[in-house]
Order: structure tokens, then sequence, then C-alpha cells
């Protein structure tokens, strides 16, 4: 399955925290969850993280420990070639 995710700093980011987001990021990976990619952007978010995990329960405990840090939103995603499929 793939994961947006998109995040909003709690506070001013510094090289403590984002080594922090580093750390818990290989952890994820460990647990069966892969960053696929980071974006950081201007606008209503801060970052955009493209997630891979094998199911919403493997994402929701892994995206859960970034919550001291970070405000998320996160949205299940189906690539485009699968979703023209279901259309009728």
């Amino acid at each position: 399955m793939i994961f947006i995710s998109l995040s909003r700093f709690k506070k001013k980011p510094t090289k403590d925290m984002i080594a922090q987001v580093v750390k818990l990021h290989e952890q994820m990976t460990e647990e069966g969850a892969k960053v696929v990619s980071i974006y950081w952007t201007l606008g209503r978010y801060d970052t955009v993280s493209i997630i891979e995990g094998k199911d919403e329960k493997t994402a929701m405990k892994s995206l859960l420990r970034y919550t001291d840090m970070l405000s998320t939103e996160t949205l299940v995603a189906v690539p485009a070639e699968e979703a023209r499929k279901l259309v009728e």
C-alpha cells in the first residue's frame, strides 16, 4: 500500500530533531514500512512523505511515533491505473 503523509512541524526544526526523525525512518523500515521519498514544501504543510507499507495498521503504528514533533494528515493512495479500472 502507498500512503502520502502531509506534516507540519510543531516547533522550529533543529538538527537534533531531524536526526531523531531519521532514526524513526530507520525503525519504520525495520517494521515493514518504507519511506520512499520526502519533500520539504512551502505552504500549509512543511513536508510531504511517500510511504510504502503492508497495511494501514503498520503505517499508523509507525506514524504515531512522530506525534511529539509533527502534526500529520495521512492519505491512502491508489495508483491512477488501478483507480481507472474501478470506474464504471
